[in-house]
């Protein structure tokens, strides 16, 4: 009668369920010593896993005598050296996280290095990988051949140049670069003039891309995967020809986010999903978003937006598998809808043209970014952009005295 009974040790814990303790603290020593020995760098694999033998055998899990009957007082030490080990493994799986979007930063370098000669670093037994400058930002100004007077603007206003662009990049992690591709006929006179322009100013981004109006989710994603390859940076930003910039804004901003691993910054919108031929923003795949009528998730608008270092490396590397849709800033925003990724709604980034920038910057909440949305940029951006830079601007030396 008594047979299915489980036999009872010390303070009533049944043999059954030492056995059950016992088989769980070695399989998860087993899992620990897996886990650890599946990402440790070949070059540290003697030292970390003689280390790990000692810690398991003497850290997270005690051993215990399953032939004893006595075990009641090791049951809630068991448990809370089963704790110890999920935080262990927890924090593996935050380490291989990082090390993959290194790993995903170095291929995209060495990828790179074959093309532009750059210094590369070596490391016996390691592959060669160009060495990055760690920065803060980098941000590429979108443009095209027809755009001259656009970036003349810009330079002239809110853009250092010459030896004061260099400074920026010296002092504040700052790289600020015109982003532009090649002609369909490559070496022509349109490549030819921005060459000049380049050794003039030197101050462009050169992409393998051939320009055009229809690809602007193209060449969006190649900027951030060149960027990437090109210089370590905590933050990507994507900005048009046709918006003005508060270079210490931008910055202030960006340091309240700097601890932060995916985050994507802007201002957050959902428009129409317009079915109709003929119109502008007119989305061919419209049917992919439910019933004629609906409206796109939530993205940031095209003008400004910012990608942190692991979103900007996560395009770099699925580049080929992305898709891209009919607007530029519907396909980005795309690429995160299902990712773990923290969407900020900053409204600094979107101000409008005078009395709306001022008005804020005489409250003392001056703007990063200005433009109008009905132009989708500052309108007639190169005849007033001197105008909004003096009444809206933060001051030439504002960017000088802001702290990072």
């Amino acid at each position: 009668m008594g047979l299915n009974r489980p036999h009872k040790v010390g303070n009533g814990v049944s043999t059954r369920w030492v056995s059950l303790f016992c088989i769980a603290s070695f399989f998860l020593g087993v899992l620990v010593v897996n886990r650890i020995w599946d990402v440790t760098d070949p070059v540290k694999m003697d030292e970390e896993a003689s280390s790990l033998t000692k810690h398991q055998s003497g850290d997270v899990l005690p051993t215990v005598n399953c032939d004893k009957k006595e075990v009641s007082d090791q049951v809630g030490d068991i448990l809370s050296q089963v704790s110890q080990t999920h935080d262990v493994i927890m924090t593996l799986d935050k380490t291989i996280s990082s090390l993959e979007v290194q790993l995903a930063a170095a291929r995209a370098a060495k990828s790179d290095n074959s093309e532009e000669g750059s210094p590369v670093v070596t490391r016996q037994g390691t592959e060669q990988f160009k060495e990055r400058q760690k920065v803060f930002f980098v941000m590429g100004i979108m443009t095209a051949f027809s755009s001259r007077k656009r970036r003349d603007s810009i330079r002239d206003t809110w853009m250092p140049q010459g030896d004061e662009l260099k400074r920026l990049e010296r002092e504040k992690g700052i790289i600020i670069r015109f982003v532009i591709g090649h002609s369909a006929t490559p070496g022509g006179v349109l490549d030819r003039a921005i060459d000049a322009e380049e050794a003039q100013h030197k101050d462009f981004l050169r992409l393998n891309h051939v320009e055009g109006y229809h690809e602007l989710s193209s060449k969006t994603q190649i900027y951030f995967s060149t960027a990437v390859a090109k210089w370590d940076a905590d933050f990507f930003i994507k900005v048009d020809d046709d918006v003005h910039i508060n270079l210490g804004m931008v910055g202030s901003t960006l340091t309240r986010h700097r601890s932060k691993s995916r985050v994507y910054i802007g201002c957050m919108k959902s428009g129409p999903v317009l079915a109709q031929k003929g119109v502008r923003y007119h989305e061919p795949e419209y049917w992919k978003f439910g019933e004629e009528g609906n409206k796109y998730f939530r993205h940031a608008t095209g003008q400004i937006y910012v990608l942190s270092k692991d979103l900007a490396t996560y395009i770099s590397v699925n580049k080929h598998i992305l898709h891209r849709y009919a607007n530029e800033d519907v396909s980005l925003g795309s690429w995160f809808i299902g990712l773990d990724v923290e969407h900020i709604d900053d409204r600094s980034l979107c101000c409008g043209t005078p009395p709306d920038c001022e008005w804020k910057a005489q409250a003392g909440n001056a703007c990063a970014a200005s433009f109008d949305w009905t132009c989708s940029g500052i309108c007639k951006s190169v005849e007033r952009m001197e105008e909004v830079h003096q009444r809206c601007g933060e001051g030439d030396d504002a960017i000088w005295h802001t702290s990072f």
